[in-house]
């Protein structure tokens, strides 16, 4: 997937848990979730990028923080949701012959299970869910992902942000 950066114009404010004049997304999966977000009447509260997360990574011995990519609140609970690739949330498949490709996998996919081990825990300590939101889970939400050609004009149209 293409990484695509740019600033969400959050239209209703007051939904915005943190500060609404810099939502940061980082790809068109997230730029169209903050939408539905924003635009739901269900989601009561909603954030980017705003709940931190501490998180070990054994590979190098230290605590790390974890942004997490979005929160929202509805009349069902609280969620913690990582958008990513279906592709990322799986181990990566073993070649016949170990490469670096490989090994760099390995060392992400680490680190994104330790991430999202964390993650689930700080929610379940507060009565919250946390979720992975693939390509799958948003479509069958009715959020439409856009094609590449879209999301350059939908850029475009931001360009002013």
């Amino acid at each position: 997937m293409p990484t695509y950066k740019g600033f969400y114009r959050v239209k209703n404010p007051k939904k915005y848990d943190g500060d609404f004049t810099n939502v940061v997304y980082r790809s068109h999966w997230e730029m169209q979730v903050f939408r539905w977000c924003d635009m739901n009447d269900q989601v009561l509260k909603w954030s980017s990028e705003e709940i931190v997360v501490p998180y070990w990574l054994p590979l190098d011995k230290k605590y790390h923080r974890y942004f997490v990519d979005l929160k929202f609140t509805t009349t069902e609970g609280t969620f913690l949701v990582e958008i990513k690739p279906k592709s990322q949330t799986l181990p990566p498949k073993k070649p016949s012959r170990q490469t670096k490709k490989y090994l760099e996998e390995s060392r992400t996919y680490v680190k994104n299970v330790c991430k999202w081990k964390a993650a689930e825990n700080y929610a379940k300590d507060r009565n919250w869910k946390f979720v992975i939101w693939t390509e799958d889970t948003i479509k069958s939400m009715g959020i439409r992902l856009l094609r590449s050609e879209e999301h350059t004009s939908e850029l475009q149209s931001h360009h002013d942000l």
